[in-house]
Parts: structure tokens; sequence; C-alpha cells
């Protein structure tokens, strides 16, 4: 069954393209080592809540957006089996630069329970 890690991260609204372009590299290398899909989203249409919200959730600042992204795995045992090797990867050991502030970045593996493709 199909296996889903989610990232939420806050990100400066100047800094946009360079995160992209940090995505897609980094979107490859989560593919070279077996995830199925890598989707990363700039927020557009995220309000913000009275109790909760994705901002907060991230301590997004003023100048900040917020993306949400996900990596779609095969299941739970290839993505552990993919993020050892991604972590061993060299492509992966620079984190010098980065365009966002890592230590407010959220992330958990979800089981899927329902979906409208066939990943389930």
């Amino acid at each position: 069954m199909a296996y889903v890690d989610g990232f939420v991260v806050p990100v400066p609204k100047d800094k946009r393209d360079e995160y992209a372009q940090k995505a897609a590299e980094v979107a490859q290398v989560w593919k070279d080592h077996g995830a199925l899909q890598v989707v990363e989203c700039f927020s557009d249409d995220v309000p913000h809540g009275k109790l909760t919200d994705f901002y907060r959730a991230v301590q997004a600042e003023e100048h900040e957006g917020v993306v949400f992204s996900w990596v779609i795995w095969p299941s739970k045992e290839a993505r552990d089996a993919g993020n050892k090797k991604i972590m061993e990867d060299p492509r992966m050991q620079s984190t010098e630069d980065m365009p966002f502030d890592g230590k407010r970045l959220i992330w958990g593996g979800f089981q899927v329970i329902s979906s409208t493709d066939t990943l389930a």
C-alpha cells in the first residue's frame, strides 16, 4: 500500500523561486531512491484561522509564505529504504544556503486510508 511523507515549511516570499529550484533538485534525489511522486505547493489561498492554521503551525512570519508538499512512496518499506539512501546521497549533504528555516519545518509519514487514485 502507498505511503506518504508530508511537509509544511515557511519560506520567505522573496525566496520562492530559489526554493522551487532546490525543491526540484531534491525531488530528483527522492525519485532516484524510489519515490513515485513529489509535489511542492506554495501558499496562494491560505486563510489565517482563529485557532489554528498553516502559518501558526510553522510560526510563519509576515514576509513568509507556506509550502505544503508531499512525497508518495510505493510502501512504508520503500520509504524507509529510500530515506536511508537519501541521507547517504552526496547530493543531500549540503544544507548551506537553504532558502527556509529548517527548524520550523514539520513533517510526518502517513498511511493512505482513502484515495481517488490508484495509490492504495
